[in-house]
This record gives structure tokens, sequence and C-alpha cells, in this order.
């Protein structure tokens, strides 16, 4: 934790402040959302297509708007685009927890889906921006921030709920809250650089899709969201299938190794890969890691249960650990320099919409991964070899890893010249 509070002072305030806004953030965000589809189903009396109807809402608000929100801050600038966002959260954080209709849940959960859309490519836009030269270090320090507010969330709302569900809501709604105030007046204004004011929304989304080794990046990333996104899926159901009756426990425990790697050994796993290889090589071994990570669980010792013994427990489960310790450890070493990436292509240009335009090429591509990795498992089972499912996931990162490395060696993802730097050159 020294390094990290030495990491951490070496930025300016600015950047300071979104790296705990982010922690607050996915703190206010994960004490709420793991329990909100119970809170539906059993404490409103909903059924099952209503409370998919407002969770998927909220998905399709973040995942589809991404664009806009992206569009929106370099247009208007990053502080105004953070402060509604957070405005937003603060109103349908609150609804949430006060309001009983189908109908005002929709609205509230629109707009919680919607504020993401909009804070989520500003923050990373402004991060790059007051990180200048050091955005893998910024962006290594970020992701730890990211990490801790997604382990404390759940822990918080789980204390919050024993006495009620509205106090959730109400707990997280004050956070964003106390986030918007600060930010009216700590943050300072910045705007993407340079900016044309002439141009349209139009021509600036074409001018970002026309940018055709950063689309073939996005293109060629969705592998490794699909593979970081099975710690939600494949990995719990496997949780559920070596222990039956302890399942839920095993799952908790599984997102508190992910979360614990993440948060102790980022910045660690960051600096080593940067001192031995260039952004591109760290993305590509980092994937091929997330691939392998699944290998482990080639390894099926079968089921266990409350009498089974110790040694039969650590044979059931020490696989499945190895694989989320292993899908972090590749994730974190990706992460970085991923969004350093995504700036280098961008060329310091239109910044937030292209990190808009690749969160929702991403989403996309997590959801057509969520369904094909539920029908390999399905089918698996049915065929009585559960181990195809874990070799498709390897088998996609192994592609997913390749189509980077091709990428990268065919010069696609040198960088382009940024604002200030061609400035200097000329």
């Amino acid at each position: 934790m020294k390094s990290l509070a030495v990491q951490f002072r070496s930025f300016n305030g600015c950047a300071r402040l979104l790296m705990v806004q982010q922690f607050t953030i996915n703190t206010a965000f994960y004490m709420l959302m793991p329990y909100l589809a119970v809170h539906l189903a059993a404490g409103l009396g909903m059924a099952a297509w209503a409370v998919g109807l407002v969770l998927g809402v909220r998905n399709f608000t973040q995942q589809g708007m991404f664009l806009v929100g992206g569009t929106l801050a370099d247009r208007l600038g990053y502080k105004p685009v953070i402060v509604v966002g957070c405005v937003l959260r603060t109103v349908g954080f609150g609804l949430l927890g006060f309001v009983s209709s189908l109908p005002a849940l929709v609205v509230a959960s629109a707009a919680t889906g919607f504020a993401g859309a909009l804070f989520n490519p500003a923050v990373r836009a402004y991060l790059a921006q007051e990180a200048g030269e050091r955005r893998v270090e910024a962006f290594a320090a970020f992701n730890v921030f990211y990490q801790a507010g997604m382990f404390v969330g759940p822990l918080v709302g789980l204390v919050l709920l024993a006495a009620d569900f509205r106090l959730i809501c109400s707990v997280a709604a004050v956070l964003f809250l106390a986030l918007t105030v600060i930010q009216l007046r700590m943050l300072p204004v910045r705007k993407e650089t340079p900016s044309d004011e002439s141009t349209g929304v139009l021509a600036d989304w074409r001018t970002v899709i026309a940018n055709r080794p950063f689309l073939l990046f996005a293109l060629a990333m969705i592998g490794s969201y699909v593979l970081s996104f099975q710690v939600y899926l494949a990995l719990p159901l496997q949780a559920h299938r070596a222990a039956p009756d302890r399942g839920d426990a095993v799952t908790t425990a599984l997102f508190t190794v992910s979360a614990a790697v993440a948060v102790a050994g980022q910045l660690k796993i960051t600096a080593w890969a940067r001192a031995r290889w260039s952004s591109q090589r760290a993305i590509v071994y980092g994937i091929a890691l997330m691939g392998a990570a699944f290998l482990p669980l080639l390894i099926d010792a079968g089921p266990t249960t409350r009498g089974t013994g110790p040694l039969a427990w650590t044979a059931a489960l020490s696989p499945l650990f190895a694989a989320v310790a292993l899908l972090a450890l590749g994730t974190a070493m990706v992460y970085p320099f991923e969004m350093d990436t995504v700036v280098s292509l961008a060329g310091g240009r239109l910044v937030a919409t292209h990190y808009g335009l690749y969160n929702t090429v991403a989403g996309l591509g997590i959801t057509l991964g969520n369904l094909t990795t539920g029908a390999v498992w399905d089918a698996a089972d049915r065929l009585g070899h559960p181990e195809l499912t874990w070799w498709v996931l390897a088998a996609t990162g192994a592609f997913c890893a390749g189509s980077v490395g091709l990428l990268a060696r065919s010069g696609r993802l040198t960088a382009r010249p940024e604002p200030e730097l061609a400035a200097a050159a000329s």
C-alpha cells in the first residue's frame, strides 16, 4: 500500500480526485446493484420478466449510450458531463429505493444507466489528459481504486441490507450527491483539445469510425472482455458445481481473490511488464494469460459436500481459485496499456468519443459472448464433457491475443501524432 500512496501523491490534484471519485462511484454502485434483483422479486413481488426488464434497461441505456456520453464530453467539456452523470445517479438510486411501480422503476433504472454512459468515457478521457505521458501509470493506479470500490461496495451493501434495502439506496444516493458537490467545487473545467466547433456530431462520429486501426483494435479486444466477464458467469456456475451446498460462499471468495489480486498487485504488475515489454506486447501476453487461466479447470475432482474432507475440498476448489487469480493477473496486466492504446490510436483527438465507442463495442461483445458461453455450457453438460467450456474460453484468449499480435506486427497499432507532439514537431 505504501507504493500506491507514493504513486497516488505523484499525480496532480485533479487526477487524484478522479481516482478517489471512481472508488466512490464503484462503492455506491456495487453496494446496491447486487441486491436489486432480490429486492424487486422478493421485496416488491415482481414477476421475473419485470425484474429482467428493469435490469435490462439499465444495461441497455449504459452500453448503448456510451458513444453519446463520450461525444457530449468532447463537445461540452469533461466536468459538466461528469457532474450531470452523478446527478442522474443520485436521482436514480434514490428512486429505486422508494418507488414500486414498474414505469417508475424503469425510469430510475434508465437514469442510472445513462449516468454511467455519461461519466465513464469522460472520466477516462479526463484522466488521460491530466496524466499526459504518464497515462499507463495513471490507469494502473486508477484500476486499483476501481477494483477496491467493487470489493468494498457489496460488503457495505450486505451490512446495510440487514436494516432495509431503502437504506442502501439512500446511502448510495447520498454518496453520489456528495460527489456532485465536490466536483462542482473542486474539478477544474477541461475540454477535449483541440476542439473544432465548426464540425457537427455526425462528423465527429465519422472521424472516429473512419479510424480503422482503432476499430480493429476494439474488435480484437472483445475476447478479453468476454473472458474477464466470466467471473460473473462461468466461474460462479463452476463454484456451484464444485460445491453445491456452499456455492454462494465460494463465489464470494472468488470475488475477494479477484479484487485482492488487482488491488495488491496492479502497480507491481504494470511496472514489471513496462520494464520488459512494449505496450502492445504486454496486452498480447496479458490476454494470453487470461485465456490460459481457464486451463486449470480442466482438472475435475468432482463435486464436494459438507461431509467431504479437507483434501477433497482443496482438490475441488484449487483449480477454481487458480483460475480466478490468473484471470485477475492477466486483466491487471492488460488494462493500463489497453486504455493508453485507445488514446494513442485516437491521436489525442476526440478521446472521450473514442472511449465511448470502444465501450459500446465491448458491451455488445460481452452480451454476445455471454450468450455463446451459456450455450456452450449447456451443450457441454448435455454431452457429459464440461471441460469443453474451458477449452472454448482458452481458445478465445488465444484467438484474441493472436489478433492483437497481428495488428501490432502489421504496424496498425502505431501511435498517431498527438496535438502537442505534432505542434512541437512542426
